[in-house]
C-alpha cells in the first residue's frame, strides 16, 4: 500500500518542473492553467527567474503546488492513476497540492487560494517581528518544553512543525524564538538555528491569515477527496469536504503534525511513500520516522518513468 505525499515551502528551486513540462503536454498544461488563474506568468519565474523572488511566500506556494501537480500528470501519462495511492498527505501548503490531486479542489482554485494564503500569511506579521527556528536532536515534547520556557519571558513561541523524531520547528515572535534557540542548545540540541523565512508560520500570530483563508475557502467548492487525506492538524484521515474546509483554516495557526501523520500511515498498512514534486525533504523525514516505509521521489521525467515501471513490476510479481 502506498501514499502520495506533497512537499511544502522550502523545496522550491529555479527550474523545477521544466523538464516535466517539456516532456509531457499534460504537465505543461498545469503550468499554463496556473498562469491563467493568477493572471501572470508564474512559470517564467519558476524556470527563468531569480531564487529570491521565487522564495517569496506568495510565489513559492502556488509554484510548488504547480510543480507537484505537473509531476502527478506526468505519472498519469505513464499510466499511474491517483488511485495507485491509498492515501494522500501534504506538508503545510502541500496539503493543498494533495487536495487538488485528489479532486477536492480545482487547479485554478488551488492556485488562487495559495496566492492569497501566501499574501495573507506575509501580511499577518510585519517583516522582522516574527521568526522560526529548527531544533535538531530534540523530540516533540522536549521542543514543546523549550517553547514554553521561551514564551514564559514574554512573546509567542510554539512548536509549529513536528517533522520527525529529532526535528521540530518552533515559531513566534522573534525575541521569543531567539530565546528558544539558546534554551534548546542548553538542553542538548544537536543544532538550533533560525530559518530564512519571512513570517512565523503555524503560530497564533497567523490568526489574521486564518480569518482571510476562512473567507476565501467559504467561496470555493471543496469536494470529497477521491482518496482519504491524512490531515496536518489531526494526523488522521478525512474524506469529508466540509470537514476539510475547517481543517485548512485551523492549519494556518496550528501545528503541522507530520511525524504523527507518517506514523499513522505506517501503522495502517502503508509501505511506500511517493514524494510528488520538488525535492526530497519529506522522504528524509519519512525514513527517520518510519524506517520500514520505502520512499520514492517523483519530480522529473526519469523518476516518473521509473515509478511507473516499478508499479508495473509489482503488479506482475
Amino acid at each position: 500500500m502506498r501514499a502520495f505525499v506533497f512537499p511544502g515551502q522550502g523545496a522550491q528551486t529555479i527550474g523545477m518542473g521544466r523538464a516535466l513540462a517539456e516532456a509531457y503536454p499534460a504537465a505543461r498544461a498545469v503550468f499554463d492553467e496556473v498562469d491563467a488563474a493568477l493572471g501572470e506568468s508564474l512559470s517564467s519565474l519558476i524556470w527563468e527567474g531569480d531564487a529570491e523572488t521565487l522564495q517569496l511566500t506568495r510565489n513559492a506556494q502556488p509554484a510548488l503546488m504547480a510543480t507537484s501537480l505537473a509531476a502527478l500528470r506526468a505519472l498519469e501519462s505513464e499510466g499511474v492513476a491517483l488511485t495507485a495511492a491509498a492515501y494522500v498527505a501534504g506538508h503545510s501548503l502541500g496539503e493543498y497540492s494533495a487536495l487538488c490531486a485528489a479532486g477536492s479542489l480545482t487547479l485554478a482554485d488551488t492556485a488562487r487560494l495559495l496566492r492569497l494564503r501566501g499574501e495573507a500569511m506575509q501580511a499577518a506579521v510585519p517583516v522582522g517581528q516574527g521568526a522560526m527556528a529548527a531544533l535538531l536532536g530534540l523530540d516533540f515534547e522536549q521542543a514543546a518544553e523549550v517553547a514554553r520556557e521561551a514564551r514564559a519571558e514574554g512573546g509567542v513561541c510554539q512548536a509549529a512543525n513536528d517533522n520527525d523524531p529529532a526535528q521540530v520547528v518552533v515559531s513566534g515572535t522573534r525575541e521569543a524564538v531567539e530565546r528558544a534557540v539558546e534554551i534548546a542548545k542548553a538542553k542538548g540540541a544537536k543544532r538550533a538555528l533560525l530559518l530564512p523565512v519571512s513570517a512565523p508560520f503555524h503560530s497564533a500570530l497567523m490568526q489574521p491569515a486564518a480569518e482571510a483563508m476562512a473567507e476565501a475557502l467559504a467561496g470555493v467548492t471543496l469536494r470529497d477527496p477521491a482518496v482519504p487525506l491524512v490531515a496536518n492538524v489531526t494526523a488522521a484521515p478525512v474524506t469529508d469536504g466540509a470537514a476539510i474546509r475547517d481543517l485548512l483554516v485551523r492549519q494556518v495557526t496550528g501545528s503541522v503534525r507530520w511525524r504523527e501523520s507518517v506514523q499513522w500511515l505506517a501503522a495502517n498498512g502503508v509501505t511506500e511513500a511517493w514524494e510528488i514534486g520538488a525535492g526530497k525533504a519529506l522522504s528524509g523525514m519519512i525514513r527517520r520516522t518510519a524506517p520500514g516505509v520505502a520512499t520514492r521521489a517523483v519530480g522529473t521525467p526519469e523518476e516518473a518513468r521509473a515509478a511507473s515501471a516499478a508499479l508495473t513490476n509489482q503488479g506482475a510479481a
